[in-house]
């Protein structure tokens, strides 16, 4: 019985961990890819995974929860309310961002190529995106780095890695969140994480897939 218990348990935490190794490897073949080292990759990953615990309150605004409607035509009953609170996830929105700033400094990133290409995946991010009430703001996941990385290899085709990586990183950010940041009331939830899923996020997994297919 005892067994029969722990082969899942046990085999469901070796996939986890083989899962865990191959975003790990994706991840360093794409920081290599930009310059960075296995110590310095390794320390990225290890500072977005604990950062995927922190979440920053940036703006907190007052949203209506319940409608109160009674029979009673000559009695008002005010709506109830209750604060809305938007975060920001350190190791899904903070460190991509902040590394995207720091490989746009390198001297082997084209500073136009990368502005031009970041545009275009913006307005492809807000075009696609879609806010989905209960579930946050919902995105093909593969379309932009996929965009990033044709881009980059139009537009630099000496670097791409950093074109793609920034473009994918800066573009889906601005454009899939903080340009829908208006209509996050329709998602019906009083906390809204951007980059919430960590390492697993849409924001940082468009760069590391657009960085690794460049």
């Amino acid at each position: 019985m005892l067994r029969a218990i722990l082969i899942p348990i046990v085999l469901t935490a070796l996939l986890f961990l083989l899962f865990v190794l191959f975003i790990f490897n994706a991840i360093a073949i794409s920081f290599t890819k930009l310059g960075l080292s296995p110590p310095q990759t390794f320390l990225i990953f290890l500072a977005i995974i604990v950062g995927g615990f922190i979440n920053i309150p940036v703006s907190q605004r007052k949203v209506v929860v319940e409608e109160r409607r009674l029979p009673f035509p000559f009695f008002y009953y005010p709506p109830k309310m209750a604060n809305q609170v938007i975060f920001v996830n350190v190791g899904g929105a903070v460190i991509p961002t902040l590394l995207s700033f720091y490989f746009l400094l390198l001297p082997m990133t084209p500073l136009g190529p990368t502005v031009l290409a970041t545009l275009v995946i913006i307005a492809v991010s807000k075009l696609l995106a879609r806010v989905v009430p209960g579930v946050g703001i919902a995105m093909p996941a593969f379309i932009p780095p996929v965009i990033s990385a044709i881009l980059a290899f139009l537009l630099a085709p000496k670097d791409p890695a950093p074109v793609a990586y920034i473009s994918g990183v800066l573009g889906t950010l601005i454009g899939a969140d903080l340009l829908n940041l208006r209509r996050i009331r329709e998602l019906g939830s009083l906390a809204v994480s951007i980059g919430g899923a960590g390492v697993f996020d849409g924001i940082f997994l468009v760069g590391i897939i657009a960085a690794l297919l460049a």
